[in-house]
């Protein structure tokens, strides 16, 4: 059976890629899901009077181009990364282009384009230092019949301009500052050109200009906080404590960001953190010591030690980071880099920077804290969520809601490692995995299960460890099967998961086998809840979502009629959205129904912020007849941050979405508001079960 699995290797690698579900994040695929951005076109023009220009577009997240050149000629497809050549008439015209992203949505601009046999005219040449990157210079021009404009930017040994649209922008970075002559030439579609050349003085950023990048918002236990405003510091801690550096031409200085504080060590030779008096911190728990790290340059590492004092006996080991000048350098060091070097890390007590080269650079450091990944349950503790499907119209395998078909073989002897255990949590009947690379379930070679009435195949998993997992589909009558992958395993907690059957390319008349599958990996996991169903109306749900299970001690709700909400203050409010919002009941159960969804916001309390802290997952179960694009964005108004994130959708049943909150870049102490977006779109979107557990 073992062969029978391989028999379409080849189809089965494409398919991988074509038919991979996943209801939850698979945050590498985000970037290809998004509606394209800064869509823009490069012009380029020959300078012979013939009026041929070359037109190259560009857009975050596009794959192709409509471009519709303005002058009643046919709209012509380029690809991201290819350019098209048009000859235009002596004339103004208006350039449109659409930018396509990989699922087809779309974004538009307009670009004004002269096309002038004269020579430039009355050029202004606007030229400024970066205020945020060191030793970079902007340079904008306009001018009177003019297309584009090319810089020479003076630097010795390179000789290669800069282009850019007139009246748009082109920069460079310098490797030095200092006085170089810049010259700019603005081109039109004649043979002359127009040119301004200056002197200019490059500066060089010696501070940084903005805060070092947002903190993940951890639990407590997981953080051990030296010096970071987003966590609780260990108190008594003397940052700047005398060890005779300032005789070695150091010093050190609180350096105030707007408001946001960092250390700053002048000229670092040596600089020390001493905690307070009889106080130690025990690291040996911990992951990895974290630090966020800039310098306008001089010093090109960073010597990092940690010293401890255990039984009296004061012992340091150092680590050396490189350093990018100009910008933050994060700083992730194992805590395993000191042990490895013989360092008890039980008591440390103090810390120690020194610089290379030796008092050559300033450093400003901030979010100095030891970190562990959060601890992820093993073992789940209530069952999966109760499917709410009618029995006519699921065949089900394996699920206590359900009489389940009969199975002939269960992980029967095809070569692999997997044991399978029968168990039962909180009186539900599970399968228990574990060191699962591959398993096999087998209903009937002689009477084969036909699903050719069935929409969907859905099981629930819960994994402490597993990356991948897929479920493959066999119909040996013919000697067919197919695999779709979930496209993000989210580890320790019940996770629901709804494919498509029409993701599967065989003959679904003669089903005999399904397998679970990590592509040799070697994982615990449990499965509950395996069986195909049938949708009989894809426009609206007719049964209610799943019924969730997790105690209400665990979790904080915003909406579910299994909980007790937190309270909310504002729900679609008036953002400009096109948004309608309706309350209806299905199956029993209350469902928000958005209608002409392009996003649509949710308010807790601006003045009692939720606190999610202590949560681990965000979920909520959805069901979409339309859109192709749903995601949730959770913001904290307190400190001004948000994050949103896309799950990749199912339409035409409830599907359930998990999202470890670890994914979001904000601090989640204080939410005070959620929003569901489509990017755009105008959708029809049911809503229930939005709750935050752990």
């Amino acid at each position: 059976m073992r062969t029978l699995k391989y028999l379409f290797s080849y189809s089965l690698v494409l398919l991988v890629f074509m038919n991979c579900t996943n209801e939850e994040d698979n945050f590498d695929y985000l970037n290809t899901v998004v509606v394209p951005t800064n869509v823009s076109a490069l012009f380029q023009v020959t300078q012979d009077n013939t009026g041929l220009v070359t037109i190259t577009p560009n857009a975050t997240g596009a794959v192709s181009f409509n471009i519709d050149f303005g002058d009643e000629s046919e709209i012509a497809v380029v690809n991201q990364g290819e350019n098209i050549q048009h000859t235009y008439l002596e004339g103004t015209y208006t350039v449109n282009l659409e930018a396509i992203g990989l699922t087809g949505l779309k974004s538009t601009t307009s670009k004004d384009l002269v096309v002038s046999f004269k020579a430039p005219e009355n050029l202004v040449v606007i030229i400024e230092n970066d205020a945020a990157i060191s030793k970079k210079v902007n340079v904008t021009a306009t001018a009177d019949y003019a297309m584009t404009f090319d810089v020479y930017f003076g630097e010795e040994g390179n000789d290669t301009p800069v282009s850019a649209n007139i009246g748009e922008m082109a920069s460079f970075t310098y490797q030095q500052p200092g006085t170089y002559s810049i010259r700019v030439v603005a081109k039109s579609a004649a043979i002359e050109t127009t040119e301004f050349v200056t002197d200019f003085d490059v500066t060089e950023i010696l501070q940084p200009v903005a805060s070092a990048p947002t903190q993940p918002s951890r639990i407590e236990t997981d953080v051990i906080s030296i010096f970071s405003s987003a966590y609780t510091d260990v108190a008594g801690t003397n940052y700047f404590p005398d060890w005779g550096q300032a005789g070695q031409g150091s010093g050190w200085a609180m350096f105030d960001l707007n408001g946001d504080e960092m250390l700053q060590y002048i000229n670092l030779s040596y600089q020390g953190i001493a905690l307070a008096d009889g106080t130690t911190v025990d690291v040996s728990g911990m992951e990895y010591l974290h630090m966020d790290v800039w310098t306008a340059g001089g010093i090109d590492n960073l010597e990092t030690s940690l010293i401890n004092n255990a039984g009296g006996n004061v012992t340091e080991k150092p680590v050396l980071s490189a350093l990018t000048a100009g910008e933050w350098t994060t700083i992730e060091i194992p805590i395993s880099d000191y042990t490895d070097q013989g360092l008890t890390v039980t008591e440390i007590f103090q810390m120690k920077f020194v610089g290379a080269p030796w008092a050559a650079g300033t450093v400003f450091i901030d979010n100095i804290y030891f970190w562990k990944s959060p601890v992820i349950a093993t073992t789940p503790d209530v069952a999966a969520p109760d499917p709410t499907f009618g029995a006519g119209d699921v065949i089900s395998l394996f699920s206590n809601s359900y009489t389940n078909i009969t199975l002939s073989e269960l992980n029967p002897g095809w070569g692999q490692t997997t044991t399978l255990t029968p168990t039962n949590i909180g009186g539900n009947d599970i399968w228990l995995y574990e060191s699962l690379n591959y398993t096999g379930i087998v209903t009937d070679y002689g009477n084969p299960t036909d699903i050719t009435g069935m929409d969907f195949v859905h099981f629930d998993y819960f994994t402490p460890d597993a990356d991948v997992l897929g479920l493959k589909i066999v119909n040996t009558v013919v000697g067919q099967e197919d695999i779709a992958f979930v496209g993000s395993v989210i580890k320790g907690t019940w996770v629901s998961v709804t494919i498509p059957l029409d993701n599967y390319a065989i003959d679904r008349s003669g089903v005999t086998q399904l397998l679970f599958d990590t592509t040799g990996g070697s994982a615990k996991v449990y499965i509950d809840n395996l069986y195909f169903y049938k949708e009989s109306d894809s426009t609206q749900p007719t049964v209610q979502a799943p019924v969730p299970t997790i105690s209400a001690s665990d979790v904080v709700s915003i909406y579910s009629d299994s909980y007790t909400s937190v309270g909310i203050s504002e729900l679609n409010p008036g953002w400009g959205q096109t948004t309608t919002l309706t309350e209806v009941n299905i199956g029993g159960s209350n469902v928000w129904k958005y209608e002409l969804l392009n996003y649509t916001g949710i308010v807790t309390d601006y003045g009692n912020p939720t606190d999610l802290s202590a949560m681990s997952y965000v979920h909520f179960d959805y069901f979409a007849p339309d859109p192709t694009i749903l995601g949730l964005k959770i913001v904290n108004t307190v400190v001004g941050q948000e994050d949103l994130k896309f799950v990749d959708v199912v339409t035409g049943t409830w599907v359930s979405v998990t999202i470890p909150l670890d994914t979001y870049a904000i601090d989640r102490s204080a939410v005070t508001q959620l929003l569901f977006d489509t990017t755009g779109g105008s959708a029809t979107v049911y809503i229930d079960n939005l709750y935050f557990h752990n």
